[in-house]
Formats: structure tokens, sequence, C-alpha cells
């Protein structure tokens, strides 16, 4: 895994570099994106406030004002790509030879740009305060569900403005239809569910896609992550599922009226996972006006309480 992330490590060239300004004990993010820069404002803004010290972004060739979104922002460093992302395993090998170079000694947070991490008293705990509670119980990983968010109208119809809060478009989320199971070889929860298996899986409920992820890991030099956060080398790393630990959530926010951008870029690139497969399932769905808001399931997101009685986030001995 190191091999590759080093091979395409050499896809990178870096931009902008306040690496400098890196102290020891900083918590880094790293995200890999595209034409992302919409999420930018508010993104930065949700994850300094939570205490992340440095941000490391790949720009994979975007085209829209990521590039002034960033400028001169002395606690963001970026680098460049042209290359594919399906060939850097969908972003895994970037951001891998990011943290191997840059993360060693760090509690480094690997996210989407449309994903919020979320977790138990986080209105008076910061992530210095979980990465210190979790370094006290000798754990290296923190695990979440990512929760796919959704609005009460279709994917057109969920405008969503730069620099806003994404809650304020999309506050809905499935409260229930969850499914958990094992997977022996990586040791780890395998969650699927939410809207998506409900809207584009009903069918295949098993091809769904898993919504387990360890995104805040204090990295060390032998990790690596295996597929997207899902799952990480060494194994034990996926053990911070357990029923008696502290857990959290990714809010994702795909469901945005840019999505139909996306869509449209995205079948001319055909650079995501099977061949972009989900991709086309939301082009179905904004060409059908579908709306995802179904009273029986959705639930409407407050704080990190609702996850809780829903079952979605654990509090554990926190």
């Amino acid at each position: 895994m190191h091999r590759l992330a080093l091979r395409h490590g050499r896809d990178l060239t870096l931009k902008q570099n306040h690496l400098q300004r890196v102290r020891p004990n900083d918590l880094l993010l790293v995200a890999v994106m595209k034409n992302e820069a919409h999420r930018l404002p508010f993104f930065i803004d949700y994850y300094r406030t939570l205490g992340i010290d440095h941000f490391l972004f790949v720009d994979n060739d975007s085209t829209d004002h990521f590039n002034a979104v960033v400028a001169d922002q002395p606690d963001i460093t970026t680098y460049h790509t042209r290359a594919s992302y399906k060939a850097s395993n969908f972003g895994m090998y970037w951001a891998n030879y990011l943290l191997l170079r840059h993360g060693i000694g760090h509690w480094c947070l690997t996210c989407d740009p449309d994903e919020f991490i979320v977790y138990p008293h986080q209105e008076s705990r910061s992530l210095r305060d979980l990465t210190d509670y979790l370094a006290s119980i000798r754990e290296d990983a923190f695990f979440t569900v990512m929760v796919d968010m959704y609005s009460d109208q279709t994917v057109n119809a969920s405008a969503y403005r730069e620099g806003d809060d994404p809650l304020l478009t999309c506050p809905y989320f499935d409260g229930t239809g969850y499914s958990k199971s094992y997977d022996q070889r990586y040791r780890n929860l395998f969650v699927q569910g939410g809207v998506r298996r409900r809207a584009f899986y009903a069918h295949n409920p098993a091809k769904a896609p898993a919504l387990n992820k360890i995104p805040l890991v204090r990295w060390r030099a032998h990790f690596a992550y295996v597929e997207s956060m899902h799952m990480a080398i060494p194994r034990r790393l996926n053990q911070a599922a357990s029923a008696d630990k502290t857990t959290g959530a990714l809010l994702h926010f795909k469901f945005i009226s840019q999505l139909q951008q996306k869509v449209k870029e995205e079948a001319i690139a055909q650079q995501h996972y099977d061949n972009s497969s989900e991709y086309r399932k939301y082009a179905q769905a904004i060409e059908q006006q579908r709306a995802f808001h179904d009273p029986s399931v959705s639930v409407r997101y407050d704080n990190w309480q609702t996850l809780a009685r829903q079952g979605l986030i654990g509090l554990g001995e926190w």
C-alpha cells in the first residue's frame, strides 16, 4: 500500500505551501476534491471551529474558483494534479501519500468536502478534547457512520448557497433502515442503509454503499487506508466500532442542487467507483424530479443527540 501511495504521490505538485507553519501536535485535515469550491468556505470554518490546525487539500484539476477560496490562507496547504482520480483508487493513494509524508505523529481527519464530523458533546468539547480522550484510553482511531442528508424537496430545488450551513438546505436523514455485519478479512463493522439504499438499492440492498468510516486516526508510518476511509490497516484500527466505545458520524451532504452539474461532469469523466454507476442513479433521480423525504423514516437533525436517540452514534464512557 505504501508503494502505491509513493508512486501516485508523484502525481502531486505542491502549489500553496504553508507546511512550515505545521507544529508537532497540530490536528491535520486531508481532503481530495474537484470543483468543490462552493462547499469550502463553510467546510473550512466548521473544522477550524472544531479545532483543525492545518488543512492539506489535493485539487484534482478543478475548473472552479478553488484557488481564489484558499489563496493566502496560512493554515491551508494545497497540492494539484491532473492525474486520474479513478487510477488513484478514488483519491486514496493521494491521501495515503499526504498522511505518510505529513501526518505521522499527528491526529489526522481525512474526509470529503461534503462530510462533516459530529460526535458526543461537541457543543462543549473540541476535536482536541476528543483526541486527548482517545489517547488516554490508548485508541488510535475513531469510528463514524456516514449519514446521508437530504431535503424535503427535489435535488434541483435543494438550493445551496456558498458559505451557508448545508443543514439549512438538507436537514433530514433516514432514522431507521440500517444494517450491520462483520467483515472478517479486515475486522471491521460493515454498515449499510440510509436514503441511498432506500432510494437506489431497494431491489438489491447488498450492493448499497458502505457507511462505515474511520476518518480520525493518530497516524503512524505503517498505517494506510484501504478503501476510501471505510477500512484501514493494520486491522486493529477497524475495531474502534465496538458497542461500548464512543463513536460519531459524518453528515454527508451529497443531495444539493449543485449535484446536477457534478452528474453531467461524471457522465463524461467516468472517474467514480463501479464506472460511476451510482452517479447514473443520481441522474435518473434528478431527471424524474424525485424527492427523498418520507414521513415514515425521515428525521430532522437538530444536533448529535438526534443521532444518539436513533442509535447511530455511541456515547461510550466519554
